[in-house]
């Protein structure tokens, strides 16, 4: 299986005093990567098919971080999906500089139906929305 990759400059706004990356940024990079890869297939964290509306609210986000990420830096981070269960998906984020590893992080989404008034229920993932990050499965090395 081959990552879905994404690459992302680092810019000024991203940074803190010293020119590193704030870390609160690694969680608004990750759901980036995350949006860029779904939308390579055709997919997103909201969507409305056939008179229906659902979406994937994050239920849990962690990033670990290895090394600081600088101005002006060149991030390529690599999306994965690490578990795809009835109701939620599981996505893996690598971020690495030139090769070397800068953070990996993890976020699980829910797939809910959007009701009236934004009420938000638990909904298994279409067949169809599976089968297309099914691809992108991480296997066991």
């Amino acid at each position: 299986m081959t990552p879905f990759r994404v690459s992302r400059r680092v810019e000024f706004c991203d940074t803190d005093m010293a020119c590193m990356v704030h870390f609160a940024n690694f969680f608004r990079f990750m759901e980036s990567a995350e949006c860029e890869f779904l939308r390579s297939l055709g997919l997103g964290v909201h969507v409305e098919r056939a008179g229906e509306s659902f979406g994937f609210p994050r239920v849990s986000a962690t990033c670990d971080f290895i090394k600081p990420a600088r101005f002006e830096d060149v991030l390529d981070i690599d999306v994965t999906v690490q578990r795809i269960g009835k109701k939620s998906v599981t996505y893996g984020f690598d971020f690495r500089k030139a090769g070397e590893p800068i953070a990996k992080g993890q976020v699980t989404s829910a797939c809910c139906r959007v009701l009236d008034g934004w009420k938000l229920e638990a909904f298994e993932i279409p067949g169809w929305y599976r089968e297309r990050i099914e691809p992108y499965l991480a296997t066991a090395e």
